[in-house]
């Protein structure tokens, strides 16, 4: 009797394992690379933070965006460029390569409509805003990838976006 509990018990336990595994979203299909963002002191976060819900800037060093920021050899971009957005509880951070196509050259744009992270090549949305990057629509959804999420540290006066 007791081993048959037993195994009533693991199958129950293992079932609900594969069902909440089943709802998994990969967050680093992007590779990994180096963030440094350092908007830490009141003058920087002032001029190229966000501060309304939904308010957001891209940095890429690369592209050199923006145009008139301070990029030193301590900055970091990550693979695609980074989203910096405005969110509810704060400000958040992501890698802006798409984590369908895992590109640097294919990267998201922001919809204006609805804060969407968009991908002009598989045509998958993703919520920065309210779903922590993970996807709304497209290929992205059957491949259950999202955008990788980098740490916004406080600091005096700013934030340093970090991974």
């Amino acid at each position: 009797m007791r081993f048959y509990r037993f195994s009533l018990i693991s199958a129950a336990l293992l079932m609900l394992g594969l069902a909440s595994s089943c709802e998994h979203i990969d967050n680093k299909a992007v590779p990994s690379f180096n963030v440094r963002i350092d908007l830490g002191n009141y003058a920087l976060w002032n001029t190229y933070g966000v501060n309304g819900m939904g308010d957001y800037r891209i940095f890429d060093r690369a592209k050199g965006i923006p145009a008139n920021f301070p990029f030193n050899v301590n900055t970091y971009t990550g693979f695609g460029g980074v989203l910096l957005m405005m969110g509810m509880d704060g400000p958040m951070a992501y890698d802006l390569a798409c984590p369908v196509e895992a590109s640097q050259n294919v990267t998201l744009s922001i919809s204006a409509d609805n804060f969407e992270a968009v991908c002009p090549r598989c045509e998958s949305h993703f919520d920065p805003l309210m779903n922590a990057g993970g996807p709304v629509k497209g290929v992205a959804i059957k491949n259950k990838v999202g955008m990788r999420q980098y740490r916004v540290l406080p600091s005096s006066g700013g934030y340093v976006i970090t991974n």
